[in-house]
């Protein structure tokens, strides 16, 4: 039985979806469409020169909400963290548009990657978007929550569910995706990558946004990812989601390989074998193949490493030009001494490296010279290439945080062994991983995992927005308020569980300790005041300049100025601003807090002599001070008697 009651209006709009299904945008009628395909004269003519791009209602409001500045700041939470103090993991509770606004200044061009897991548009999924698209951004985020009305940051409220029934369905999706995607791509390092999850739904749309924001020619590839079987009735079972793989700059990828865990795994195989029947290669050839053939499900893609000579596993491999013209030469049978047989194509190698090849053992040779030869490639050569087309059954990532956290806590979690092994071939050493759409947190317990794996310094920051819980849900019997508060539980309990089995090991690890902690923050009004553009009325706007004399609220907390200091001035800090080590001092009294190395120096209490006799001795290329700090009957005259004793010294004084 249908699920709504009849109109006339209704079945209108039916006989058109039968008969001009091209004349429905978003289910709704789009009547210049109607128009032209009822063949109207003054319908066919464009209104604008035709291109091919994608549009939606509210894609020029999207457009400009990247150059919106930000209004909010990071207020540190040391309560709400691991190892405050020596973490350079990052995790960020707040809407993720505002926080990518904070992040511009501070982590420009920092990231190596940026992985997202956004909603879907299912028709149940939540998310921030407009409803309106001809309001102010004032009144919006008034009406959707984000601001009391004292003009103050909220984080509640935030979010609105995109039903199908919304007559801006795909709209609302777009135009929330898509100021995010462009100031994420600006966090991107020149060689960055992005990597998105998404399904059938909203894909077709997602690579055109892409295509825009990243450019055509820096797509990748679009990875399918098979999970379980769906047995929901339908035309099609669905067994598959996608992840797309864009580049900020296609041309500085290098090749992508890892280290075959396969490959290790025979090796681990051969070195048993090896100490079972020590030099006897045919055993452990025979005993190994054995082997490979009762695991060859746990193998697939490396069981033809099935050979064994003195110099360990090695499969045969191809000496023939994949074309025509390749090297001719003879190579003597080492029994015979007759010429080799020479592959049809010729080699695919110059004579001196097959000599090389030779002289190392790792040419295979026939009974005679009627076979054709073969190179050796050894199992240690092996290597892992990402592939279009990945296993993934989210059942296990599933069962694993269930065991961590809880049953049902956070339902249909990103597999945290699925994202390590994308990271592991893009990145290394300290790089820098962004998800900005965290949920429970599989992106940081990602790099966590890496890292424990090959002993990697990688950084995750992490960013999502205290959605409430379901009253109901298992996560609220837990005790969890907020999807921010499960992230912060994860990466605690990862970090602790990997903490204990680094500590159950035999022999004990060597080497410094992994960071397993994180810094968390919470978005929050600026200690700036913001500008009020739409003050118009004379009188107002001599007040508000007024107001702007002392440009620092009042009521400001030291940390939380700090932090926003840091992110407005302090971009080049090693490990980002966010997770920069700054040193406290006191001179006079008064605290000074060094950063960059100590090439930076914030006062925030205002200057005194001491002060500035220090900074003359240590020379930091700035040091920073509010300009309201300097008071009393002539501060024009302090400002510039400490600007002329620091300038002597190199150091640039800055006021705030």
């Amino acid at each position: 039985m249908p699920s709504r009651s009849f109109s006339p209006a209704a079945g209108a709009v039916d006989n058109l979806r039968q008969f001009f299904p091209e004349a429905l945008s978003e289910g709704k009628v789009d009547f210049e469409r109607l128009r032209a395909l009822l063949a109207a004269e003054d319908a066919l003519a464009p209104a604008a020169p035709e291109r091919y791009e994608l549009q939606w209602a509210g894609k020029a409001q999207a457009r400009r909400a990247v150059q919106q500045p930000p209004t909010a700041t990071l207020v540190p939470d040391p309560a709400a963290s691991v190892d405050w103090a020596t973490t350079r993991h990052v995790f960020v509770e707040g809407e993720n548009l505002e926080v990518l606004r904070v992040l511009q200044r501070g982590y420009f061009g920092q990231a190596k990657v940026l992985y997202l897991d956004p909603p879907y548009n299912t028709g149940s999924d939540s998310f921030v978007y407009a409803d309106s698209y001809a309001e102010r951004r004032a009144a919006y985020e008034q009406r959707t929550g984000q601001r009391d009305a004292g003009g103050l940051l909220n984080h509640q409220d935030l979010w609105h569910k995109n039903t199908r029934d919304n007559g801006q369905y795909h709209s609302a999706w777009l135009s929330m995706l898509w100021p995010r995607l462009y100031l994420g791509r600006n966090l991107l390092r020149e060689d960055g990558v992005l990597f998105i999850s998404i399904d059938d739904h909203e894909v077709h749309n997602l690579r055109l946004v892409l295509n825009e924001i990243f450019g055509e020619e820096n797509f990748i590839a679009e990875i399918v990812l098979e999970t379980a079987t769906d047995n929901n009735p339908n035309q099609v079972s669905k067994e598959h989601e996608y992840l797309l793989v864009y580049a900020k700059n296609k041309e500085l990828q290098p090749d992508w390989f890892t280290e075959s865990k396969k490959a290790q795994l025979i090796e681990k195989q051969y070195q048993k074998l090896r100490k079972l029947h020590g030099p006897d290669v045919a055993t452990i050839q025979a005993d190994l193949r054995r082997w490979l053939k009762e695991n060859r499900a746990d193998l697939r893609g490396a069981e033809h490493y099935d050979n064994v000579d003195d110099q360990g596993v090695f499969h045969d491999a191809d000496a023939a030009n994949p074309k025509f013209g390749g090297y001719v030469y003879d190579v003597p049978h080492p029994r015979t001494g007759r010429a080799c047989k020479v592959p049809e194509k010729g080699y695919r190698y110059p004579e001196a490296t097959m000599k090389k090849l030779m002289a190392a053992g790792d040419i295979l040779f026939g009974e005679d010279e009627t076979t054709i030869l073969k190179p050796k490639k050894r199992l240690a050569q092996a290597k892992d290439q990402l592939r279009s087309l990945i296993y993934n059954d989210g059942r296990a990532a599933s069962k694993r945080l269930n065991n961590l956290l809880g049953r049902d806590i956070f339902r249909f979690p990103k597999d945290e062994k699925l994202l390590a092994s994308l990271l592991a071939f893009v990145t290394k050493d300290d790089d820098l991983i962004i998800d900005f759409f965290a949920g429970s947190g599989s992106t940081g317990h990602a790099v966590l995992d890496l890292n424990a794996q090959d002993g990697g310094r990688r950084r995750y920051l992490l960013v999502q927005l205290a959605e409430p819980v379901a009253d109901k849900s298992e996560a609220a019997q837990a005790g969890y308020r907020t999807i921010a508060d499960i992230t912060r539980a994860r990466l605690t309990r990862a970090g602790a569980q990997l903490a204990a089995a680094r500590a159950g090991q035999v022999p004990p690890a060597s080497g410094p300790p992994p960071d397993l902690g994180f810094r968390a923050y919470r978005l929050a009004a600026s200690n700036f005041r913001a500008w009020q553009p739409e003050v118009a009325a004379a009188p107002d706007l001599l007040a508000q300049l007024d107001l702007f004399q002392t440009p620092l609220h009042g009521d400001r907390d030291e940390a939380t100025l700090l932090t926003e200091l840091l992110l407005r001035l302090a971009g080049s800090l090693d490990g980002g601003p966010l997770s920069a080590a700054v040193a406290r001092h006191e001179w006079g009294g008064l605290a000074v807090h060094a950063a960059a190395g100590g090439q930076l120096w914030l006062v925030l209490a205002g200057l005194n002599e001491a002060i500035v006799a220090a900074a003359v001795a240590a020379r930091p290329q700035r040091l920073v001070v509010p300009g309201q700090a300097f008071a009393g009957e002539n501060p024009d005259e302090q400002v510039s008697n400490a600007r002329l004793q620091l300038a002597d010294a190199g150091v640039v004084l800055q006021l705030i």
